[in-house]
């Protein structure tokens, strides 16, 4: 369905920036990490005298950098067990190509938590499987520069994030590039991004440091100097503590950055989006897309109006970005969750509405969004909020979300026939489920998505 949308100028970095933040989540970075990477490799670019336009093209391929990082969190978790968030953070405080410091990680994050019995398991998985690594950046790299290319990017910066992981002396991945066979734009992010950690860790120092110790190795020898030269730039780092730092990298944007907004840009940045937030498990699939097909079409029978037509669809792609903090240990847990898992899972709708807050244009959906798990007796959660005060977007993503749930495989149990979905939802009316919005639900309209 084409949903109209009215112009309006708009800045791409600022909604990348904002959905970024869903991106740190994903990687187990510090919120604003990608943010702050920006400002690095723009002090990085400045330094070296890179044009305006690949200025530009550096941020957006920094912002987008880690699109990919939620397809590979599976693998991830089947590897090294426990929740991935801290394994994937902790990859980059270390030199994993030195053996040392690469079985020092091993016995730090392999199964954290665990019985001895299962981390000796994964270690012995690990030690027999050395393509595991290279395989993790390859799902990666692929998927990001995938999701960059569905938002509209131009292929170089895709090419950028794709090759992100490339190390100067060709120990990096995926494909082993070597020198200046790695695109520039992806060598400043290489070195930017890891230079973000580590001042996260001990400041500019310790940025300074990590680079230096790794010239010549994990990165160009002449942005190392660039950096080396970042050592004197106050402005720099104190950006990084900026409350508006979004602000101070779009004055170093082109004058042009901000372009009209039309329906099918967004609904590229909501679909590809949708994406990430739905390749965090294989019992997710899709879900975001069902989720706002079966929306629109509620809505559609509910005599809602185009804009709002519009409005809801977005919603319904973007609604479980907070799930992107939900470690895939609980995701593809086959049981029962226990308490301390549902407190987890019960957080995430109040990280949709964090991010989406941030993110013009997408940021008037934040609270509707974030409301998908509340009912209409006041029960639900994140915030338990009375009927009356869920819109009806709200009300009828309650809907379309435990729809899509009940009707697909979970762990614990193969999906739901449409006849088996539509009992239940009836039961909920009024309770849990806005009557009206049930009473818009058909065995034909739970079965659509699915035979498309």
């Amino acid at each position: 369905m084409t949903l109209r949308v009215a112009q309006t100028s708009y800045s791409l970095t600022a909604i990348y920036a904002g959905l970024s933040h869903a991106l740190d989540l994903t990687e187990g970075h510090p919120r604003g990490h990608a943010e702050r990477a920006c400002r690095i490799a723009l002090g990085l670019a400045a330094v070296i005298g890179l044009d305006e336009d690949l200025r530009r093209d550096l941020v957006h391929a920094t912002l987008l950098k880690d699109a990919g990082c939620s397809s590979n969190a599976l693998r991830v978790y089947e590897l090294f067990g426990g929740p991935e968030h801290g394994v994937k953070r902790a990859v980059w405080e270390r030199d994993w190509r030195r053996f040392g410091q690469r079985l020092r990680y091993a016995l730090a994050w392999t199964e954290r938590g665990g019985s001895p019995v299962a981390r000796f398991r994964k270690l012995a998985q690990l030690a027999t499987d050395p393509g595991g690594a290279r395989e993790i950046f390859q799902i990666r790299c692929s998927r990001g520069a995938e999701i960059a290319r569905r938002i509209g990017c131009a292929p170089h910066v895709a090419q950028a994030v794709h090759d992100m992981d490339e190390h100067w002396d060709g120990g990096g991945h995926p494909r082993g590039l070597r020198g200046e066979d790695i695109p520039l734009l992806a060598r400043i992010m290489g070195l930017a991004q890891v230079m973000e950690i580590f001042w996260g860790l001990g400041g500019p120092i310790a940025a300074i440091d990590v680079a230096r110790t790794r010239r010549g190795t994990w990165f160009s020898p002449d942005l190392v100097s660039a950096a080396e030269a970042l050592a004197a730039e106050t402005s720099v780092w104190e950006d990084m503590f900026a409350p508006d730092l979004v602000g101070r990298l779009l004055a170093q944007m082109p004058a042009d950055e901000r372009v009209h907004v039309d329906a099918p840009r967004l609904d590229q940045v909501s679909e590809a989006f949708a994406l990430v937030i739905d390749g965090k498990s294989p019992y997710t699939h899709d879900h975001s897309a069902r989720v706002a097909a079966y929306a629109v079409e509620i809505g559609t029978r509910l005599g809602l109006d185009h804009e709002e037509l519009r409005r809801l669809h977005r919603a319904g792609l973007v609604h479980d970005l907070g799930k992107l903090t939900v470690p895939n240990s609980i995701l593809e847990h086959p049981g029962k969750l226990d308490d301390d898992q549902w407190k987890v899972v019960r957080q995430h709708p109040s990280y949709t509405f964090d991010v989406l807050a941030r993110v013009p244009i997408l940021e008037e959906l934040a609270l509707d969004a974030a409301s998908h798990h509340e009912r209409v007796d006041g029960r639900g959660y994140h915030r338990g909020l009375p009927g009356e005060r869920l819109s009806t977007t709200a009300r009828i993503l309650a809907v379309s979300d435990v729809m899509d749930a009940l009707a697909a495989d979970r762990p614990y149990r193969a999906g739901m026939p449409p006849e088996r979905v539509l009992e239940i939802l009836r039961t909920d009316a009024g309770s849990h489920f806005c009557s009206r919005c049930v009473d818009a639900c058909s065995v034909d309209l739970i079965a659509a998505p699915r035979a498309a």
